[in-house]
């Protein structure tokens, strides 16, 4: 994998410094436009993943159903040692293994899968407190019972990956990971 851009870094680190946050270990950075989830450490890309934002597209409000941008960190890691495609329901392993649909129209349900990183915001105001508080909100990287639908905008509000994907992730990623979400 290469590295990232020596300004658009530079930009990302300033950034995250001003919050206190540092990006020397392994940290997330999601891009809308691209549709992509890069592992990163330090300036150096580990792994991209392609993923599915939003469909209604970016805003932290609640019950806007959009992706929230802005910093966050990994707050909660849920569901070690599941099965590929275990449903969770309110954060709970169910019975229930999914079927997965690899077609690109909607299957009319929104399944959380796999496993789950549940994002806390670190921006106050925008992100974090009130009625933009992406953890309220429940937003999640997570694994999705639609992979035939990752790589376009399709959740209503977390960030999807692929069940093998998300669970390599979650092995690779520590709570308190920083995550980066950018709509372009």
């Amino acid at each position: 994998m290469k590295g990232i851009d020596a300004t658009e870094f530079e930009r990302l680190e300033r950034q995250a410094g001003e919050l206190g946050i540092e990006l020397s270990g392994r940290w997330l950075w999601v891009r809308g436009l691209t549709q992509t989830l890069s592992l990163c450490q330090g300036d150096n890309v580990l792994a991209n993943y392609s993923v599915s934002t939003a469909e209604k597209g970016f805003g932290c409000r609640e019950g806007s159903h959009q992706t929230p941008i802005g910093w966050h960190r990994i707050g909660e890691k849920i569901g070690a040692g599941e099965t590929l495609g275990r449903v969770f329901k309110g954060r709970q392993a169910q019975a229930e293994i999914a079927d997965i649909s690899h077609g690109t129209q909607s299957t009319g349900r929104d399944c959380i899968t796999s496993r789950i990183l549940w994002l806390e915001g670190q921006e106050e105001g925008l992100n974090r407190g009130g009625d933009v508080d992406s953890h309220d909100r429940y937003i999640y990287i997570h694994g999705t019972h639609e992979e035939g639908r990752i790589g376009q905008a399709a959740s209503i509000g977390c960030v999807r990956m692929k069940n093998a994907e998300v669970t390599e992730l979650f092995e690779r990623v520590d709570v308190g990971a920083p995550v980066f979400i950018q709509a372009d």
